[in-house]
């Protein structure tokens, strides 16, 4: 199985590629792509879905997984991420993959086994489950990694090895 993995946002938006083989999980690519405050709206949405295009040819994963979006104060930004979000989806579906999608608190419980979780414990439990993520990523990069760990963890039974 490999799973590119996706924690949405429009000024970078987090992204990890795992990989289920023989000797285990592992940590193919993480990374954010990230788009210029200056541009708008239209332009970051391209920029998104080109360099996502980009990674779903490049490491052709089976599936997609990505967190649903959680609401904040400010509703203009939960629309544009959830224009991102739409970007990212319409891509992994067109490319024919599975789509996994996790709410926090699900990706919370498969990483630290407890959904209330801070930033800081998802991050140190990340680095304990895949020793070969980064030491300095920024969180979204984090994140992706954890998305892509809750849907390793959610789909045992379906795993394929690769390699």
């Amino acid at each position: 199985m490999r799973v590119l993995a996706v924690d949405p946002g429009y000024d970078r938006l987090g992204v990890a590629v795992l990989e289920k083989t023989k000797g285990g999980e592992r940590l193919v690519y993480s990374g954010c792509i990230v788009t210029n405050r200056q541009d708008n709206i239209g332009e970051r949405l391209g920029v998104i879905g080109q360099k996502f295009e980009t990674l779903l040819k490049k490491y052709e994963p089976d599936s997609v997984a990505i967190e649903n979006l959680f609401f904040n104060k400010n509703q203009k930004t939960v629309v544009v991420v959830a224009e991102a979000r739409g970007v990212v989806v319409y891509l992994a579906k067109i490319a024919g993959c599975y789509l996994y999608e996790f709410g926090p608190q699900e990706i919370k419980v498969a990483v630290t086994g407890y959904g209330k979780s801070d930033k800081k414990q998802v991050i140190e439990m990340v680095k304990r489950l895949m020793p070969d993520a980064p030491d300095n990523a920024l969180d979204d990069e984090y994140d992706a990694i954890a998305v892509g760990l809750t849907a390793m963890a959610h789909s045992r039974s379906e795993i394929k090895e690769v390699g």
